[in-house]
């Protein structure tokens, strides 16, 4: 008897759980990363939870301090997609058995300087002892002007398809760290393993997204993953230019070194930028914002009429090796 196929993790949420959200407008379906509380006249609240487990979001060697800010960036990535400012968060701490204090005051450490550095503060949580591995559980809550918060949904056939930083650090951070990246140097190990480490959220340039970007995600799953979301809750397709994807020297030198590393770059995750729909007149406003927020944008493919994600490379077709991470 052939065995039954597991379904993926949006198919699980489409099938089991956006239709118990299906009667709060907020939450958009469960097709976007955040969901939008009316706060007041001027403002919605935008809430995004998010979970971390040890050996499968950071290195089990992890310093306390990295895995909070870990936790709490990966939050806060999400709402710098949706174009909020940080507010406050809680937190949910699953310590394994044999936990020890010291480790708890260096994580307590990490995030009051997230605090500061974020704008952000704990307003609640819980704290528990597990069996199981160290996992942190985050809820951050934004500030957005009212109606206004960004999902995947919302691009439109000419949009330009923009990214934030340079793409594919953490996935080759992850395999430096693993000791798999050795052909390049030193130097340049450690730039790509910080990425992976200590992701970079960009809020400044998330909350000025406002008015110009159609829609927005950030880059946890994969740059084509991601890109594809869009278009997808968008019911589009989305053409990418492997060569206008913006690399970090780091990156490129190990690309020079072996080709075949593309498939991490464009589909490895981690690298928390943004991918942004922007309509084509709208290009200087958000140069503009992206200079204010010290934040380099690249233009790298545009959203068209039909369905799926299209990469090119030199003008010519290219095969997508891998799309993005799966979590089931």
């Amino acid at each position: 008897m052939a065995s039954r196929r597991r379904i993926g993790e949006f198919e699980l949420i489409a099938r089991y759980f956006a239709p118990l959200a299906r009667t709060f407008a907020g939450a958009g379906g469960l097709e976007s990363d955040n969901a939008y509380l009316p706060a007041d006249g001027r403002h919605d609240i935008a809430v995004k939870t998010d979970t971390i487990v040890s050996g499968v979001h950071f290195l089990d060697d992890e310093s306390p301090d990295r895995v909070a800010a870990k936790a709490l960036r990966v939050c806060l990535s999400d709402l710098a997609a949706g174009g909020a400012k940080p507010l406050a968060y809680q937190l949910s701490l699953a310590l394994p058995k044999g936990w020890q204090e010291r480790w708890v005051a260096g994580f307590a450490r990490g995030l009051a300087a997230d605090q500061r550095r974020y704008g952000i503060v704990l307003c609640g949580g819980d704290t528990v002892v597990t069996p199981g591995a160290l996992t942190v559980t985050i809820t951050a809550f934004g500030q957005v002007p009212r109606g206004k918060g960004l999902g995947r949904g919302g691009a439109r056939a000419g949009d330009d398809l923009w990214a934030s930083g340079t793409i594919g650090d953490a996935a080759l951070g992850l395999r430096a760290a693993r000791g798999a990246l050795k052909a390049i140097g030193a130097r340049d190990r450690k730039v790509l393993e910080d990425r992976y480490r200590l992701p970079r959220p960009r809020n400044a340039l998330g909350s000025r997204l406002i008015g110009i970007a159609r829609a927005a995600a950030d880059v946890s799953d994969g740059l084509l993953a991601d890109a594809g979301h869009i278009a997808a809750t968008s019911r589009l397709a989305v053409h990418i230019e492997r060569e206008r994807v913006p690399l970090s020297t780091a990156a490129r030198r190990a690309l020079i070194v072996d080709p075949a590393l593309w498939a991490d770059v464009l589909g490895g995750g981690d690298d928390y930028e943004l991918v942004i729909a922007v309509a084509p007149r709208r290009a200087r406003a958000l140069q503009e914002a992206a200079r204010q927020a010290r934040v380099k944008v690249t233009r790298i493919g545009r959203f068209a009429e039909g369905r799926g994600v299209h990469l090119t490379a030199g003008g010519r077709a290219a095969a997508v090796a891998r799309a993005g991470y799966v979590h089931f």
